[in-house]
This record gives C-alpha cells, structure tokens and sequence, in this order.
C-alpha cells in the first residue's frame, strides 16, 4: 500500500460502502476485505479504447498462458470465428487450444433469443460446442429474470506460478461480429446486423478497462458467484433442456477448483465494483433481493458532481435514469453534461425505431429543462461522413472518478440485467490546471483525465488545445464550436422526432419489453434504485 492509498480520502468519499452497497449476501465485499469496505487499493487500471487494440492485448495476454494457468470469462454474445487478428486467428480456436493444452478455460454466455429474433443463442452455442470439444467448460446461462439478459463482459486470466501477470478485462466489448474497429473507424469487416445508415462495415467505438492487482481476485469472486449458483442453466424449460442436452452442456457447471490468492498490489488505483443484479425467482443466492450498485454508485457520483460530467454511452435512455444528472445539474449552477451516443438506434425500423427514440427523447428533454444550454449530446461519424455506432459504457465526473463496463444509461442496465462496471479512483493527482474540479478538494487525477483528453482529442481532431480542453468551460464551448463548424468527428444529436400517435404505443412498449424497471412499487414511487 502506498503512502497515496493512506491519506487519500476520496475513495471514502466517492466509492459506496457495503451497507450502500445494499447486497449482505456478496462475497466480494465481506472475503477478501478486513477494512469494511467495499473497494480495493493498490491497482493498475488502464483504458484500452476500441476493440481491435483491445482484441490484439487479450490474444497476446492469452498466448503466454501455459498448463495450469487459468481462464474465466462471461459474455453477452461471442462468436467463434470472431478475429482477433488480421491474419485470421479465431476466438473459438484460441481458447480450443488454451484448453488442449491444459490450460482451464471456463466462461458463462447468455443463452440468448433465436437468431430469428435478431439475437445470438446459435453463436454463443456454436462458440461454447468449439471449446467444450476441446476440454473447456463454455455454457449457455439462462438464469435471469423474465426479458432480462446476462449483460457482463468480463475476461479474468490467473496465473498459476506468476500472480503479478495476472489480468482481467471488464468493459462494453463482447467477443463477437462488429467489435474489431480501430480509431481509423472503418468497421469490422465480420459484421452484425445494423441499421443500414451504418454502411457495409458499421463503424464502432468501444472501449474497455484493464486492471492488475489484488482487484483481479474480487473480478474473479463475481464469476465465482455466478457459476456456484445451483439453480440449472436451463431452468428447466423443455425446448431449452433439449437444445443444451444435444450440445452436451451439462444443466450443472462442475465445481470449480480452488482459487489462487489474490494478485499482489500493481499500482496506486482503488477500484469498487458495481452490479446488476435482479430480483428473480429462483433468486440468486448471492443476491436474494437484487443488487443496483450501479446505479447507486452513479447516484452517489453524481450527487458530489461540481464542474464536468463527460458521458459516452449506447442508450442515454430512460427519465428515470436522467433524473439523477438533472439534479445535479439543478444543484451545481457551473457543472456541464456532455454525452455522445450512437445518431441511430441499431435497430431503428418501423416497430423498434419509435420505442428506442421517445425514451431517448425524453430524457434529452429532462436534462435541457434541469440544465439548458450547460447539458449538450452529440454523435460522431468518421472521415466518410458515416455515422459511428457508439457502443462505450464511459463515464468521468470531475476528472476524478472513471467508469468503464458494461452498463447503460437506461432501467434495463440499472435495474434487470446483469451488468458488471467498474468505478476507479487514481491514487495520483494530475498537477495541470485547473488541479481540482471538485467540490471537496480531492484534485483532478492522472487516469480519468488522461483517459478524457484521449477521447476528445479523437472525437475533436486538432481543433482545440490541451489547455482549452483541460477547462470544463473552454472545453465543452470546444465541443460546441466543433458540431457547427462540422470539420471533426462531432455531430449536434438530434433524434428523428416520434409523431403523436405513435407515442401513445411506443411508450408502454419501451417500458414493458425495451427497457423494463425491475423496481419494487414502492422504490418507484420514491425514485429510489
């Protein structure tokens, strides 16, 4: 522990404790910690942006494992023949030869709707046959609540003889079709069904957290949860039963082995882990009542907010949701809110379009009315004038506390899915002014400002400087300048309108089937998560 993790507060501050938390039943708070928190010091964290460099980092991370070492990852949607190189080298058969070799590679994928629903249940099966056939242990998770999914991105890898080379990887990049772009933004060549204003290869902007340290074994403690959970992958329905019998997958993971010590301290980086986890019958043991320390760990954040909240998110969907940025931006007269989403829903046809666009419109309307002209939402499109598909899961508030995961700004992320993000705090203050954009004194930091300054400068090009884009005023009037002039990646976001009509149906479809609130009545009629 360094002198940095010893007098900095702000972790304390920031970060919520287990009883805010609001999950007794989580090991990840009460096992590896004697401090009663619920966040871990003594990390190295690093934001690795866009899904080829992030694919290029996890082929070499994987190829110097060796028999013994170990591998645990769980995923929205993978696709076996994923590339994660140019030169034609397949996720499927990397992990098939991990597993050959005595390596132990396990991982949970969401079971998924049909394909012939625009969903993905085929290719997680087809990913998780490949593997199994090798000696790994890949299955279809259908333990969720009703119109939820397992959403969690997560790649742990634990060495046996080398703990300080062990990593993990926790962000919005899924192991599947569209995800290989780079910051040129051409697109993966393997591509996903998307709106058609997206081209050929849609372009697609990512990103994802890399974390060293004693955080790791906390990482590895959330899938631990999840596979110990005794209920059957299949839940017992028939149609399911019989798919996972025909591809061998057991209704049971095995037991899992027992688990190395946590990794040593890497760096100066406190990380808190924040969940999804919703109330569903059979419950999950680890979390009976549910678990909504995402949107907690927001709120909190968000309720110390003075000068800058810088979004980049898929949805930026739901009242509910906005609410909390609202009234921060109600309460702090000089804070600003930048988002920057995708210009078009994946799906935006005749029946998905309308209830996508009049969450998204409502909550625009929400925030202009808390903040006027101080809130402002863009999108991007790439040299070609092609709009970019934002998928990141990013948030910066105050240049001191970053998130990276797999959450979304709506109720689904909040309060149905599994999601799993992480919240990180630097232990290392950045001295270029202003040095301190928060209300208590706890300076801006190395990490989420470095990370903020990266993001900007490819989404403004050479426009403006350092020094202007380091002041939250001069820098968000930056981005402002940048949408008029239109000579940089920036867009003003303006979603296609939703006719009368229309509203009176894609509102309640949106609420029951799009973005469902797996909130009690009583904490929706109290606005609480």
């Amino acid at each position: 522990m360094t002198d940095a993790d010893v007098t900095d507060d702000a972790p304390d501050r920031w970060f919520l404790t287990p009883e805010e938390r609001g999950n007794p039943f989580t090991k990840i708070d009460r096992e590896p910690h004697d401090d009663g928190r619920a966040w871990v010091a003594g990390n190295h964290a690093e934001v690795v942006v866009h899904g080829a460099h992030y694919f290029r980092r996890l082929y070499d991370e994987l190829c110097a494992l060796k028999n013994g070492d170990r591998v645990f990852f769980t995923d929205w949607c993978g696709d076996a023949d994923q590339l994660l190189l140019d030169d034609g080298t397949e996720i499927g058969d990397v992990l098939a030869d991990l597993a050959r070799k005595g390596v132990e590679v396990r991982g949970l994928l969401w079971r998924s709707h049909s394909r012939r629903l625009s969903y993905n249940a085929q290719d997680n099966e087809h990913l998780g046959t490949r593997v199994n056939a090798a000696g790994g242990e890949v299955l279809l998770d259908q333990r969720v609540r009703t119109f939820g999914s397992h959403h969690q991105k997560l790649f742990v890898i634990r060495h046996q003889d080398e703990p300080q080379k062990d990593v993990a990887y926790v962000g919005g990049i899924d192991l599947c079709h569209s995800r290989r772009d780079d910051e040129h933004h051409g697109g993966d060549p393997q591509v996903m069904p998307m709106d058609p204003r997206y081209g050929e290869t849609p372009p697609w902007h990512d990103a994802v957290l890399e974390l060293r340290g004693p955080v790791v074994g906390d990482l590895l403690r959330t899938f631990v949860e999840r596979w110990d959970d005794d209920t059957p992958l299949d839940r017992r329905t028939p149609y399911r039963m019989l798919i996972q019998r025909r591809e061998h997958m057991p209704r049971h993971p095995e037991d899992l082995p027992e688990a190395f010590p946590d990794p040593p301290a890497q760096g100066e980086v406190a990380v808190q882990l924040l969940r999804t986890f919703a109330r569903k019958r059979p419950h999950f043991p680890f979390a009976p009542d549910g678990e909504r320390s995402v949107a907690r760990g927001y709120a909190k954040a968000f309720a110390q907010a003075r000068s800058l909240i810088y979004i980049e998110d898929q949805y930026l969907w739901s009242v509910e949701v906005a609410r909390n940025l609202a009234e921060a931006l109600e309460r702090e007269p000089d804070l600003r809110v930048i988002a920057v989403v995708p210009r078009y829903p994946d799906a935006d046809d005749r029946w998905n379009g309308p209830p996508n666009r009049i969450a998204q419109l409502d909550a625009i309307d929400v925030l202009r009315g808390a903040g006027g002209d101080r809130f402002a939402v863009y999108d991007l499109v790439n040299a070609h004038g092609t709009p970019i598909y934002v998928h990141a899961k990013v948030c910066i508030v105050d240049d001191l506390w970053l998130t990276c995961g797999s959450d979304n700004f709506n109720l689904r992320s909040w309060t149905t899915d599994t999601e799993l993000t992480c919240a990180v705090i630097d232990g290392e203050r950045d001295e270029r002014e202003p040095r301190d954009l928060t209300r208590h004194g706890d300076g801006a930091r190395r990490l989420p400002r470095d990370v903020r300054l990266a993001l900007w400068r490819e989404h403004l090009g050479d426009g403006p400087s350092d020094d202007e884009m380091l002041d939250p005023v001069s820098g968000f009037d930056a981005w402002t300048a940048a949408a008029d002039r239109r000579d940089a990646r920036v867009r003003h976001h303006r979603p296609d309108p939703v006719g009368r009509l229309t509203r009176l149906w894609a509102r309640p479809v949106n609420r029951l089937m799009f973005d469902p609130d797996d909130r009690t009545r009583g904490d929706r009629a109290n606005h609480r998560f």
